[in-house]
């Protein structure tokens, strides 16, 4: 049984709340199980698919909820919450993506009103129970490989330039032909990487009506 008030969805199901704070490895976790008095009971899984099957186990031996009962609320941050965010929306757990500012604001207020525990996955456990945030939408296969293109024409971009100032400061400087040689090679290998990169991106599009428009 739930220790405490219950959390309700739309439907009159319980819906519990669970905060992680999420790293490049690990999801720093906090079920919410009881709202007077808050009570929370703490987990750390690896930040992958296994991790995240883990806690919905974990949660369900705590409060023998199904997946579509979790609320899992996570901020934004950067690539590191993407993995997790499809993966538990894959298992049939709803999830919110949120706005770490608007989570300080609200754990600046809760600070004020309270001495409960202010740990990050507390303060997000708490954020989704009370103000419960949106449900995130996974992107689309096609936004998937577009942005993955788009990142790795970023990445070549920055070693284009990189080599390219290389190779200046060895033309008006005492370097061996062989390294010079060496430049001109790699520069022009990653020229034409990103050439092939633009025109599969510009397919991509192109293969994708509602993309392009």
């Amino acid at each position: 049984g739930v220790e405490g008030e219950s959390f309700k969805r739309g439907d009159g199901s319980a819906m519990y709340v669970i905060g992680c704070d999420v790293a490049k490895k690990k999801l720093d976790s906090a079920l919410l199980v009881s709202v007077e008095p808050v009570k929370l009971r703490a987990k750390v899984v690896s930040n992958d698919q296994s991790g995240c099957e883990m806690l919905v186990l974990w949660a369900y031996k705590q409060v023998n909820c199904t997946p579509a009962e979790l609320h899992v609320v996570m901020e934004a941050t950067g690539a590191y919450h993407e993995v997790a965010a499809y993966a538990f929306t894959q298992l049939g757990v709803k999830v919110s993506v949120v706005n770490p500012a608007q989570v300080r604001d609200f754990a600046k207020g809760m600070a004020g009103r309270s001495k409960t525990d202010a740990s990050d996955r507390a303060v997000l456990a708490r954020y989704g129970a009370t103000n419960k945030p949106a449900a995130w939408q996974p992107p689309s296969a096609e936004v998937v490989e577009l942005k993955g293109l788009l990142n790795r024409l970023q990445a070549l971009e920055t070693d284009c330039r990189r080599e390219a100032n290389r190779l200046e400061k060895a033309q008006v400087s005492l370097t061996p032909k062989l390294v010079l040689d060496s430049l001109h090679k790699s520069l022009s290998f990653l020229e034409q990487e990103k050439a092939a990169l633009r025109k599969r991106i510009d397919d991509h599009i192109e293969g994708h009506p509602q993309m392009k428009q």
